[in-house]
């Protein structure tokens, strides 16, 4: 028997098998607002709301944004599916980046972690603590290395270490900037437009750079 439990924008369905998940993922498709999270039998479907999708692209637009600026290649692929049936575990990102991977996957679209390809060096996540699946066991065991959490005005990084997510001060993919500036970045500059709040992070990350 499936079990559920929703909020207005989620849904938690539980036992369900691996097959289940996969013929789900068939069903839905690729071109869909949803988001899913799979964690040994346990599947969230949620539909993000717009707060939630302005500081996905914006956080995901400052990454490229500081990859330009300090000349570092990159691959960005969005939220892409990432599963591993022998770990039991499947999640869709808001954002993730290949950096220090970036010349292992440029240009591919046949990623597969089944394959042995290396999970993504970064993964954003916007409002993590009020999502009803843990997500942190889950890129454990996909074994991805960084997370950027943002929640309620505070971007925290965390470094998995020996299986586990450790807080940390700098990233790893861009160990040059004082990551956690960005929210007040944000802040300061949202009311000004978009391309007014890149040109300001572009400029923080050159100040930055020169010191």
């Amino acid at each position: 028997m499936v079990a559920t439990s929703h909020r207005a924008d989620r849904v938690l369905l539980h036992n369900i098998s691996w097959e289940q998940f996969e013929r789900l993922l068939e069903d839905l498709g690729d071109r869909r607002a949803a988001r899913i999270a799979y964690d040994n039998g346990t599947l969230e479907i949620m539909t993000p709301l717009p707060e939630h999708e302005y500081f996905k692209e914006v956080i995901g637009d400052a990454v490229k944004d500081i990859a330009d600026e300090l000349g570092l290649d990159y691959e960005s692929y969005g939220s892409t599916t990432w599963r591993s049936r022998i770990q039991a575990a499947g999640l869709e990102p808001d954002n993730c980046f290949y950096v220090q991977n970036e010349p292992a996957v440029r240009g591919r679209t046949d990623l597969d972690l089944r394959q042995g390809d290396p999970p993504p060096d970064l993964a954003l996540e916007i409002d993590i603590m009020n999502k009803s699946l843990d997500r942190f066991p889950i890129y454990a065991r996909l074994e991805v290395p960084e997370l950027w959490c943002y929640d309620d005005g505070n971007l925290k990084i965390y470094h998995l270490q020996a299986g586990e997510y450790v807080e940390a001060e700098r990233s790893l993919a861009l160990p040059q900037l004082p990551i956690r500036e960005l929210p007040q970045i944000i802040e300061a500059h949202r009311a000004e437009g978009r391309r007014a709040l890149r040109q300001a992070i572009r400029q923080w990350t050159r100040n930055h750079a020169t010191r």
